[in-house]
C-alpha cells in the first residue's frame, strides 16, 4: 500500500507539473555552474568527502537531480520527490556524464510519510526544500535520524526568517524586535510563531530541532539569488 501524502507534498506535485518541470530543467543548464548553485554543489561535494568509504545517499526533494553530479564516493544514490514530472527530468540530470554513483534510484513519494529502512543511509541531504516547501520540525529530524547510520550526516538548507524574500508586516517586525526581551515560555512561543511552525528556520530553530540526537558539524548563513538561508551539516550521534 502506498504511503499517504501530506498537503505539503500534494501542493508540490501540483506546482511542479510537466510544464513547470520542463522549464525548471532548462533553467538548470544555465545555473548549475554559476553562483549559489555552484557553491551549494561544492558544499555537498565536501560533505561526501568527509566519509572514508563509499556511501549510500538520500536526496530529499531531489527535483531534477540538480546536485547529483556534485556527489563523490557514492555507492547508491536515492532521489525522493513528490513530483513525478520532476523525477522524469531527473532521469537525465544536469551534468549526467559527471554523476559518479554506482546506482541511482528515483522514488515518487512524500518525505513526511515515505518509509525507508532503519540505518539505511550514510548521508541525507535536502537543498531548497526544508523550511521552504515543507516545515523543518523535530518529527522530520527524527525520521531522518532513523534512516541514518550511526555517524551519518544530515546536510540541509532552510530559509532564514530575516531573508528579504520573507514578507515583513508590522506585526512580524514588532515580534522580531520583541523576541530578544521575551522570557521563557513567552519567548519560545514567539519564536515558534516567527518561524511559522518550521516554514522558516533561523540558527536557533535549527539547533533546537537537531539536538539532542545530532551534533552540529557546521552551520552558517548563506545567500542565494532568492533567499537568505541557514546551511547546516549535522552528524548523528552514536549510541
Amino acid at each position: 500500500m502506498a504511503a499517504p501524502t501530506t498537503p505539503w507534498a500534494e501542493r508540490a506535485a501540483r506546482l511542479y507539473d510537466e510544464d513547470y518541470a520542463r522549464r525548471y530543467r532548462e533553467c538548470d543548464d544555465g545555473l548549475v555552474d554559476v553562483g549559489a548553485t555552484r557553491a551549494l554543489a561544492e558544499w555537498l561535494r565536501e560533505a561526501t568527502l568527509r566519509f572514508d568509504h563509499p556511501i549510500d545517499v538520500l536526496d530529499l526533494g531531489c527535483g531534477t537531480g540538480r546536485y547529483f553530479f556534485a556527489l563523490e564516493n557514492v555507492h547508491r544514490l536515492v532521489g525522493l520527490d513528490a513530483s513525478g514530472a520532476m523525477l522524469a527530468e531527473a532521469k537525465q540530470p544536469p551534468h549526467q556524464d559527471l554523476v559518479r554513483a554506482n546506482s541511482v534510484t528515483l522514488v515518487n513519494g512524500d518525505l513526511l510519510t515515505h518509509a525507508f529502512g532503519q540505518e539505511e543511509f550514510d548521508l541525507v541531504y535536502a537543498v531548497g526544500v526544508l523550511a521552504e516547501h515543507t516545515p523543518l520540525t523535530r518529527a522530520l529530524v527524527d525520521r531522518v535520524r532513523t534512516w541514518l547510520k550511526p555517524g551519518g550526516r544530515f546536510a540541509f538548507t532552510t530559509v532564514h526568517p530575516e531573508s528579504p524574500s520573507v514578507s515583513r508586516g508590522i506585526a512580524r517586525q514588532f515580534a522580531q524586535s520583541l523576541l530578544p526581551f521575551a522570557p521563557g515560555l513567552l519567548g519560545r512561543a514567539l519564536h515558534t510563531r516567527l518561524m511559522a511552525g518550521g516554514m522558516y528556520a533561523d540558527e536557533a530553530w535549527v539547533r533546537a530541532q537537531l539536538t539532542p540526537g545530532f551534533t552540529i558539524e557546521s552551520m552558517e548563513r548563506f545567500t542565494s539569488e532568492v533567499h537568505l538561508h541557514v546551511r547546516a551539516v549535522a552528524v548523528k550521534e552514536r549510541r
